[in-house]
């Protein structure tokens, strides 16, 4: 394949921010851009590139792409994606893939009867951080996984949308990466304050346990990103704010991480991922496989968020339900 060519639904204040300005950089070719708002479409194609449009299908029609981004909200991107799959053209959404795990499940079943891949911007997949931590953890047998600690919190969200409810539009993203590294666990138990805080606990199938410490009574500026990382033997990782690490291996201090800044928000893309997974979109049409953010497995990061949800709403404890595909 030459270089891919990617059309874009969606043409918001996100999109614009932390997609558009890393195509060139991925690998690929932005050839058109799509906003039910045609005059968002017409101002990110003068400058990122591509042809507006204000209508999806009659964008696929014309243009033919590689690859399809969709970036326009949790519903619509269960709604569209299937479009395009049947269309046979790879698709990226934004995260959360959808508004439920059961319509996560349904893009993921389309996927599968297709045979096109579906891919979720979970990006924390992709950090050098992460990807780090998933290489380390991986070096040892699951029962000497003792336990996963995170931390995670942002500025005030208003709860009045699927878009600006805290724990799935921002929480999500560690709820992902807890999957990722150590898992879906068998059972979660959590407390919370409204939707503003919430303190998880789950209890996994290798007898590990882990911790999450979510709550939007922070900074979006001064991020909070704390994970903790511990099994046996004295070998243990710290991360902090998805760039800086330690790693001890028998009670030893190996290795040790710590890039030129310290603000999430100024990076290359590749600490917080959003260059990297990206890249990893593009690279994937070229090579015509799925990624590490597959939308199945964010179908059980999503049955993982309404575990901890319910437990919430309940004062149960909850256990997961991931179904086959």
């Amino acid at each position: 394949m030459q270089t891919p060519r990617i059309a874009i639904v969606g043409a918001g204040g996100l999109s614009t921010r932390r997609i558009y300005p890393y195509i060139g950089a991925a690998g690929a070719q932005l050839i058109a851009v799509c906003d039910i708002d045609l005059p968002k479409a017409e101002h990110n194609a003068c400058l990122f590139g591509g042809t507006p449009y204000e209508d999806m299908e009659q964008m696929l029609d014309a243009e033919d792409p590689d690859g399809v981004i969709i970036c326009i909200g949790p519903e619509m991107h269960a709604y569209l994606a299937p479009i395009v799959m049947r269309r046979r053209i790879p698709v990226y959404t934004e995260k959360p893939p959808a508004a439920s795990a059961a319509d996560a499940l349904r893009v993921a079943r389309v996927s599968r009867v297709t045979g096109v891949p579906c891919t979720t911007a979970f990006k924390k997949r992709y950090s050098e951080a992460y990807s780090r931590a998933k290489q380390f953890i991986d070096a040892f047998e699951p029962e000497d996984r003792y336990s996963l600690s995170i931390d995670y919190c942002s500025a005030q969200y208003s709860h009045d949308s699927p878009r600006t409810t805290f724990l799935l539009d921002f929480a999500i993203h560690v709820i992902d990466l807890s999957v990722y590294l150590w898992g879906v666990p068998q059972e979660v138990f959590s407390f919370s304050k409204g939707q503003d805080a919430y303190a998880v606990s789950a209890r996994y199938e290798d007898g590990s346990v882990g911790s999450l410490n979510l709550n939007c009574g922070r900074s979006f500026a001064i991020p909070t990103e704390e994970v903790e990382i511990t099994l046996r033997g004295g070998n243990f990782m710290s991360i902090h704010n998805s760039s800086e690490w330690r790693i001890a291996q028998e009670s030893r201090c190996t290795e040790w991480r710590q890039p030129p800044t310290f603000t999430s928000a100024g990076d290359s893309g590749n600490e917080t991922g959003h260059l990297a997974e990206l890249a990893e979109f593009v690279n994937s049409l070229a090579e015509k496989r799925r990624t590490r953010s597959d939308i199945y497995e964010s179908y059980k990061s999503m049955a993982v968020y309404e575990a901890i949800h319910e437990s919430a709403r309940t004062g149960e404890i909850v256990q997961p339900t991931v179904e086959p595909l």
